[in-house]
């Protein structure tokens, strides 16, 4: 993956302005999402435009693309313009501010969000802006969400491990429940899972959880179901 840009089966991502580049995480989250007859969908943070890209192409919602950096906002605008899909609009705003002035509710919510709660943060501003919790604390991030899905809609979002347990929790309190989860582990002679996706609702329902291993081996060959969720957007697979 380079800075100038990375090329998908219906896209190319340029992020040459972004802090955050292209990464595993936004791919699986994508990938894995299913929006299901969504009319209206929000990205939130959306960086790169790519997790907006990738639900665009399979799918004819309405999707609202933000991020609080205008740098971000301005590469998506490009990443945009320049793909074959048009129902993608890209905004400079915080989900605070969207949650306190849009009357709007989405079918579905995703996010890639910022998680690093306690670590040290990085030189480069932007990227601390970008991976840091401290402009879209979990609280925030929940408001918003509880404020803009609509009452049968999905909240779907990607997290380290421990982190995932601490907002699993604080969801649960605020009155967001699990109702899927995806586990990753790097390496299937590996134990360790790097990453939750998980899927909210405001109401308790049967509750799935599956795991998925991203290499098959330590000489980096991706797992036959690794390549089956992302197939339609790796050039390779």
């Amino acid at each position: 993956m380079s800075n100038g840009s990375f090329a998908f089966k219906q896209f190319t991502i340029k992020q040459d302005k972004c802090a955050m580049k292209v990464g595993t995480d936004a791919v699986l989250l994508g990938a894995w999402i299913y929006p299901n007859g969504s009319k209206k969908i929000l990205d939130i943070g959306t960086g790169t435009g790519i997790i907006a890209l990738m639900l665009a192409q399979k799918s004819k919602a309405e999707i609202i693309a933000i991020d609080i950096d205008k740098s971000s906002t301005e590469q998506a605008k490009t990443n945009v313009l320049e793909s074959s899909f048009k129902n993608i609009q890209v905004l400079h705003v915080s989900l605070q501010d969207l949650a306190n002035t849009s009357e709007e509710r989405f079918n579905l919510i995703v996010t890639n969000p910022p998680y690093f709660i306690d670590s040290l943060k990085s030189s480069n501003g932007n990227r601390t802006i970008a991976r840091h919790a401290d402009l879209l604390p979990f609280e925030d991030l929940i408001a918003g969400v509880k404020k803009l899905l609509d009452e049968k809609g999905k909240f779907c979002l990607i997290l380290p491990k421990n982190e995932a347990a601490i907002f699993r929790e604080m969801a649960k309190q605020k009155g967001l429940y699990l109702s899927k989860l995806l586990r990753i582990r790097t390496r299937s002679d590996k134990d360790t899972e790097k990453r939750h996706i998980m899927q909210f609702e405001f109401k308790e329902t049967e509750f799935s959880e599956s795991t998925l291993v991203i290499e098959s081996d330590r000489n980096m060959k991706y797992s036959d179901e690794y390549r089956e969720l992302t197939k339609d957007y790796y050039l390779n697979f």
